[in-house]
């Protein structure tokens, strides 16, 4: 491993070489700099700080600049060690104490310490809190358990639960569960998600709007230094410009390869890199108003598409039909007996004209592309077509990724009937308690955009949550897809396995079934 003492001035320069070699415009014509890893991200970042963004594109950045108490196994989702060396839970599952990890400083020089920790939930969870405004804290919902965190002593935190949560410690690896400095969002207010401070291998230099953020390697980190000088992840919003820039060297890390251009990457120049992971693509259909408000009309749509079809033709083999809400990969509380909706056109006629839906207008919203989104424009397609061959009137509209967030996520009442979308999680628990419940309508700050409510459904969900025993949440998980499955909120299309692709100067890449990004082991040549 070669490590890389330059200037800070002459970082920069090299950075600024390599964006201008990948020509933002067009394919790079010369090689990127040595000890700087150029990514090719699907998007530009919302934000910088964890606490404010919810996209998979935005955590693969900040997965490298801040940590956690807790953090993920390599490989697995198991929950190890980072911030935190050790924790003990009370008996009744209410308390947890935290032992922090000496010696550890933010990027700005301030120390971690457990009054840091308090600053950071206090200011997620505590609406009087004085830079509660800095927010939007859109998956406090993972910390809603919490009733208090209490600084025991100087590197001691204690939080306090109203009632056993199981997927804490998980939560608390998960990208809204990373600690940020206190004296910078103190010192930059609203802004900080433009001046980002953590403790991770990785450090803030540059964000360029549009164009790149650049981090370089955290010298004063408290673990093994990271294996390169710099990152600079760049947003090319267009697949096949992606493509293009990675063929031609001006990008060295590719995330998301459309299913149809993995066939360019074989050979000695790239490394094709897979790795399963709870991934599930659905749409989100409107049970508020319209025609989907009608459960027999919900149930048309997943029988008229054909996702085989789109699995095999579209993505080419790169997914698995989806059967319901929770993804295959959580093996212990999958509900196996489920079978997906079959294609079954004929079927869905029959439905939509017991429900007097025939002729039905249907506006659905489609993105460009975003963080596990597949293919989604050709996906669209593929839908619309499907649904207009079994009588419905579809109007896609087509939005960029983030624009597409602003519309989807307050709600779809009075703009959509479907939307396309696709979740990435880190325990069961997640998406359904964040996007199915009565009480996460998006008015009460959840995900739940097309709502969707039955009270058997948060019945089963809010005591999952709280089972301490493993086979008991599975039972009421396999239970809740059953029912979901059943009632149709979405239509249930593929779970993904995800990919990236690499150049042959780069070594030491794997993904992770997190869907992070984890670059601190990875060297450039």
């Amino acid at each position: 491993m070669t490590l890389f003492s330059w200037s800070r001035r002459g970082l920069m320069a090299a950075v600024g070489a390599a964006l201008v070699a990948g020509g933002l415009g067009g394919p790079a014509t010369a090689q990127t700099p040595p000890g700087v890893l150029i990514v090719g991200q699907i998007a530009e970042p919302k934000s910088l700080d964890p606490a404010a963004v919810t996209a998979v594109n935005d955590f693969r950045i900040l997965v490298n600049v801040y940590e956690g108490l807790t953090r993920y196994k390599s490989g697995t989702l198991e929950v190890e060690p980072a911030l935190a060396t050790g924790w003990e839970i009370s008996e009744d599952g209410t308390q947890y104490t935290f032992t922090l990890r000496e010696g550890v400083t933010f990027h700005d020089g301030a120390p971690l310490n457990a009054e840091a920790v308090k600053f950071n939930f206090d200011r997620m969870l505590d609406e009087s809190h004085p830079y509660h405004d800095t927010g939007p804290f859109p998956l406090s919902f993972f910390f809603g358990a919490v009733t208090a965190t209490e600084v025991v002593d100087d590197m001691t935190v204690r939080f306090t639960l109203n009632a056993p949560y199981a997927p804490f410690l998980s939560n608390l690896a998960y990208p809204t569960g990373l600690i940020v400095s206190p004296a910078a969002v103190a010192a930059h207010g609203k802004e900080f998600g433009r001046n980002p401070s953590g403790t991770g291998p990785f450090k803030f230099a540059e964000w360029r709007s549009n164009e790149a953020v650049v981090v370089e390697r955290n010298d004063a980190y408290w673990g093994d230094p990271a294996g390169t000088q710099a990152v600079v992840f760049r947003p090319i919003t267009d697949a096949n410009t992606r493509v293009a820039e990675m063929l031609a060297g001006g990008i060295d890390m590719m995330v998301e390869v459309p299913p149809t251009s993995l066939g360019q990457f074989q050979g000695d120049s790239f490394s094709v890199a897979e790795q399963a992971g709870p991934h599930v693509w659905f749409l989100i259909l409107n049970a508020k108003e319209g025609p989907f408000a009608d459960k027999r009309v919900r149930q048309a749509a997943n029988y008229a598409i054909n996702k085989e079809a789109i699995v095999n033709d579209v993505l080419e083999g790169t997914a698995t039909v989806a059967a319901g809400p929770t993804p295959p990969a959580f093996a212990w509380a999958y509900n196996e007996a489920l079978d997906p909706y079959p294609y079954d056109p004929e079927k869905a006629k029959a439905l939509i004209a017991e429900a007097g839906a025939e002729g039905a207008e249907l506006t659905f919203f489609v993105t460009e592309g975003g963080s596990g989104m597949l293919d989604p424009v050709p996906m669209g397609t593929a839908i619309q077509a499907d649904l207009e061959a079994v009588g419905f009137d579809v109007k896609i509209e087509t939005y960029e990724w983030n624009t597409f967030l602003g519309e989807v996520n307050p709600g779809l009442e009075g703009k959509a009937d479907m939307a396309e979308m696709a979740w990435m999680t880190n325990d069961p628990d997640t998406l359904p308690y964040l996007a199915l419940r009565s009480e996460a309508w998006p008015d009460k700050g959840g995900f739940n955009s097309g709502y969707y409510a039955n009270p058997k459904v948060d019945e089963l969900l809010e005591a999952a949550r709280t089972a301490t025993d493993q086979a008991e949440r599975a039972r009421l998980y396999r239970e809740m897809q059953t029912i979901v499955q059943e009632d149709a909120p979405w239509v249930f299309v593929a779970n993904w396995k995800q990919n990236a692709v690499t150049n042959d100067r780069v070594t030491n890449f794997g993904l992770e079934p997190s869907f992070l990004l984890h670059l601190q082991g990875v060297v450039k040549n």
